[in-house]
């Protein structure tokens, strides 16, 4: 009995280090499959770990198609993609929520480019020279809530037609858009219009000169960033579309406002508001009598238009005077260029003018002198 039991348990221990033995190649099979599926994924000159790809700095001129079916993060910057069009994404990624596109040297976006990005959520398309951007990239259903353009319009003649895709009507989830960094002067006309969950804008940087009337009607805005633009002043019925959002916070730092009169009504309204977060911050820039004093101490007294004015006139003056300046140099340049000719005509005035005299001096002697006049009477007879 005892032998029998002994040999039992061999047999039982070999079974089961065959079995662990087993057990183990079948893992190691498993991971090395799926290793080399992971690896076959992953697109050349990219990282891929979890659900992130990065494919950075590799000078690629298109995105790469074989991504994985996971991708839930992709970046591909730094390269030389000049052009993304519906090819640009040729299979469906369910799970992809951020893209980051930035510094590529983009100029145009073409029709259909996000179809197949359903839940695509952040978009940062920063760093780029675009100048042709499609109203029907995005497809109506999109979920598109954070949209980066900064550093993306360098020349404003191609801002109307970069940014009028804003207005297409599909943007509506969105919450953050930065147009902070570009070349703007003024904001298109109704590109905000539908953008009815907008409630961060920055417009930072970005050569603003004023905001048209009825920009900022429709979003919800909370936060406006509009420092280091070139607002002298605001008009009006911008100030009244502020106070409309009372719950709007504004930052107007770094703007060259100019204290004179016709600012008084601009810094009456920023003392009696509370949106202008950095108030403390907005100094002048002119007159030089008040360069670099914030804005908030100036007084009425100090904000003047009379004094402009006559610097307006004695500039005037001095730009009168050296036009006439010119006007006679050049006059003494044409007659000394021409002085012979003067000289002549000078000299034919004189002798017309002298065998006239002589004419006259004859008539009046022959007129004195009576022996004269019978003289002149019989030699006419």
């Amino acid at each position: 009995m005892r032998l029998l039991s002994t040999s039992c348990l061999c047999k039982l221990g070999e079974m089961r280090g065959r079995t662990q033995r087993s057990g183990v190649i079948h893992l190691l099979l498993l991971l090395a499959v799926v290793g080399q599926m992971s690896c076959q994924s992953c697109p050349v000159k990219c990282m891929c770990s979890m659900q992130t790809v990065k494919c950075q700095n590799q000078e690629l001129d298109a995105i790469p198609h074989s991504l994985p079916n996971n991708t839930k993060v992709l970046f591909v910057t730094g390269n030389n993609i000049s052009q993304i069009s519906a090819n640009s994404f040729p299979t469906r990624l369910e799970q992809l929520t951020d893209l980051y596109l930035s510094g590529n040297e983009m100029e145009i976006v073409d029709a259909k480019v996000f179809d197949n990005l359903p839940n695509l959520v952040r978009l940062d398309l920063s760093n780029n020279n675009f100048q042709t951007f499609s109203e029907e990239a995005f497809p109506d259903n999109n979920k598109l809530q954070f949209l980066n353009l900064s550093r993306s319009v360098h020349n404003f003649s191609y801002s109307d037609e970069v940014l009028n895709f804003l207005g297409s009507g599909n943007l509506l989830q969105l919450k953050t858009l930065d147009l902070s960094n570009n070349d703007l002067v003024t904001l298109p006309d109704n590109i905000l219009t539908n953008l009815s969950n907008l409630v961060n804008l920055s417009l930072q940087n970005s050569s603003i000169v004023s905001i048209l009337n009825g920009t900022l009607k429709v979003p919800p805005l909370q936060d406006l960033d509009l420092r280091d633009n070139t607002f002298r002043n605001l008009p009006a019925i911008t100030m009244a579309e502020f106070s409309l959002k009372p719950e709007l916070h504004i930052r107007l730092a770094g703007n060259p406002w100019h204290c004179n009169c016709l600012i008084e009504e601009t810094l009456l309204w920023m003392k009696n508001s509370t949106q202008v977060v950095d108030v403390q911050n907005l100094t002048c820039e002119s007159p030089k009598g008040l360069r670099r004093q914030p804005l908030v101490q100036v007084e009425p007294s100090q904000m003047k238009c009379m004094g402009e004015m006559e610097g307006v006139l004695e500039t005037s003056y001095v730009f009168l005077g050296l036009v006439l300046a010119l006007i006679g140099v050049i006059f003494l340049l044409v007659l000394y260029l021409n002085r012979k000719g003067i000289k002549r005509w000078i000299y034919n005035i004189r002798d017309a003018c002298r065998d006239h005299m002589e004419g006259y001096h004859y008539r009046y002697e022959i007129n004195s002198d009576p022996r004269l006049a019978n003289l002149s009477i019989n030699s006419d007879v």
